[in-house]
């Protein structure tokens, strides 16, 4: 009899094992479609997996896996993907016995790759193992698959230990440096460099002659593999465009939502949240502004339980949020589920319950319009008191953002 797992995914057949986890073929038993499931074999941080999980669920991109679920079985931990049909790349390469692809289909998957990278970068995420075996090519293109939160569990964001495959990890990673979208430009330019000849580039390959590939291809390749990443192309899509073809403008399905009629411009609110997310590795941020009659209205939130929301109202002082804006300073709340003022019942109705919480107040002069809450480090660590110190300054900087938003463009008279 087949295993199933969280009364829903059941495991049909193994497919692989690798250093961080095993993966095997199953089956949803809701809907019958096929899908991977990845057991977990380093389960020391709970909270980060369950942080990082909820972030990739969100991800939706035709050019990227989707996650479908993450879940808790006893001590071990699993994640289900989709299962992308089709053949990897590495697959590909082995059976063209050696050799490399033709220049022309070894950029058209890499563009395709650059799409999913452009895609997930704007989300914050980073994937780390860029290779061919990590890229699916089926019937609608190539599909990136293998996020980071199933192989670098155990490293928990700190950079200690060099997590990805050699040779296709970027050099500042095997030196347990911090990982950047340009690290993953490394990744996509050894893959199409192992495409393109058949194996991945040596560290420090910039200057290699390639036959039979067009220069200005090799001129990309070079700068993608640059050892220093601040001689590499800043971004995923600055990379497609030096190959000659800029990634698809289809962006995928955005992290950030807010409610239908704003108090403040819609992409103004959506930018604050996502760059406070960015800047504070937050795996959701949102944004509560007064409403008429007093308490605060969700207004906009990126990431996790973004969806789910916006639109939620906070009576007068009720809640961390409720009590930020009272008080008109900031609180870090290490362990927010045991704060008296967390509103369990609101976090639960949008499916995100977090660890750890950052509130600041947002100020136009000496009066709160507003707070900005940050919501679980990814790494797993609490926010703590010192972290409020540069989200006021953050703070002050979005308020000032959505102050210039809210005043009407003056009308120039002759």
């Amino acid at each position: 009899m087949a295993a199933l797992l969280a009364e829903r995914w059941e495991v049909v057949a193994p497919l692989g094992d690798g250093a961080m986890g095993s993966v095997a073929r199953g089956r949803d038993t809701v809907s019958g479609r096929a899908v991977a499931i990845k057991r977990l074999l380093d389960v020391r941080h709970a909270a980060r997996f369950e942080i990082e999980a909820r972030l990739l669920m969100r991800l939706q991109h035709p050019r990227v896996v989707r996650v479908l679920d993450a879940f808790s079985a006893g001590p071990e931990r699993y994640l289900v993907m989709a299962l992308v049909e089709g053949e990897d790349l590495r697959a590909r390469l082995v059976a063209r016995g050696g050799g490399g692809l033709p220049a022309d289909e070894a950029v058209a998957w890499i563009v395709e790759v650059c799409e999913a990278l452009e895609y997930v970068h704007d989300a914050h995420v980073i994937h780390r193992d860029v290779k061919p075996s990590n890229v699916v090519v089926g019937p609608a293109g190539a599909v990136l698959v293998d996020f980071g939160v199933a192989r670098d569990l155990g490293d928990a964001g700190l950079a200690t230990q060099a997590i990805g495959t050699p040779l296709y990890m970027a050099p500042e990673l095997a030196a347990g440096g911090a990982p950047s979208p340009r690290s993953d430009v490394y990744g996509a330019a050894a893959t199409l460099h192992a495409l393109l000849t058949g194996r991945p580039p040596q560290y420090g390959a910039v200057g290699e002659a390639l036959p039979d590939v067009p220069g200005p291809v090799t001129d990309a390749l070079h700068a993608g593999l640059a050892l220093d990443p601040a001689r590499r192309p800043p971004s995923a899509a600055a990379f497609a465009r030096l190959l000659g073809a800029a990634p698809a403008a289809e962006r995928g399905r955005s992290l950030a939502a807010s409610v239908g009629a704003p108090q403040r411009p819609r992409a103004v609110l959506e930018a604050v949240a996502r760059a406070a997310a960015g800047i504070f590795d937050a795996a959701a941020a949102s944004i509560a502004l007064e409403r008429p009659g007093g308490g605060l209205r969700f207004e906009a939130a990126w990431g996790a339980g973004a969806d789910e929301i916006v639109g939620v109202e906070l009576e007068p002082g009720t809640g961390i949020a409720g009590s930020v804006a009272v008080v008109g300073r900031p609180l870090a709340i290490a362990d927010c589920r045991a704060d008296p003022r967390f509103q369990a019942a609101v976090a639960a109705g949008t499916g995100y319950v977090p660890h750890t919480l950052l509130a600041v107040p947002l100020r136009a002069g000496e009066r709160v319009i507003g707070v900005l809450e940050l919501l679980d480090r990814r790494s797993g660590e609490p926010y703590r008191d010192a972290d409020a110190h540069g989200a006021e300054h953050l703070a002050t900087i979005a308020a000032v953002a959505l102050g210039e938003a809210e005043r009407e463009t003056p009308t120039v008279g002759f």
